[in-house]
């Protein structure tokens, strides 16, 4: 066997960083379920937020600009 193919060879077998690869992508995913998450909630909670200070207000949501601040 020639240098070349012993080196292919040890490479191919070597496992020693996937788990870092591995958790690099399960991190990758987990993040980008969050952000998802955030940005969805985040859309329903200034609605609740901008109702709520509609209602402590007395408006009745109709686009008053007294919560918009």
């Amino acid at each position: 066997m020639t240098k070349i193919q012993q080196f292919l060879t040890q490479f191919i077998e070597d496992e020693s960083g996937l788990s870092a690869v591995e958790y690099a992508i399960a991190g990758s995913l987990v993040v980008g379920g969050m952000v998802s998450a955030f940005i969805s909630l985040g859309d329903s909670a200034t609605i609740g937020i901008a109702d709520l200070c509609d209602a402590v207000n007395g408006n009745s949501g109709d686009g008053d600009a007294a919560c918009d601040s």
